[in-house]
């Protein structure tokens, strides 16, 4: 590929990614995370994404009542942790069969012109 495409397709995944990462969040969550471990498990699952870009949606979700926070002060350094709410979840879930469907619709789209 040409630099020129490399932009372009760069560009696209990143809005792909983006897309995904509040899904990956939500599910990743379902045991309280702190935002490092967060990003930890998001990349080890391939989902590579940059704090300053998680920490900023992980404060969105908790305001839209999908994620909920407790601070923890046991270990030398507080940690806030983030879990999913019960609503989180139900949009996780939603959120997770639209992702299969459009999965599937692409592969239907793809063997259709080949």
């Amino acid at each position: 590929m040409s630099n020129g495409a490399d932009a372009v397709l760069g560009t696209h995944l990143q809005e792909l990614r983006r897309g995904s990462v509040v899904l990956a969040s939500l599910l990743a969550c379902r045991r309280p995370r702190y935002g490092y471990a967060l990003l930890t498990t998001l990349a080890e699952a391939g989902i590579s994404t940059e704090a300053n870009t998680l920490y900023p949606l992980l404060r969105r979700l908790e305001g839209q009542g999908l994620l909920a926070s407790t601070w923890r002060t046991e270990a030398p350094r507080p940690r806030k942790y983030y879990e999913t709410t019960a609503l989180g979840a139900e949009t996780a879930e939603r959120l997770h069969s639209e992702w299969q469907a459009l999965g599937g619709a692409y592969t239907d789209l793809r063997k259709a012109e080949t």
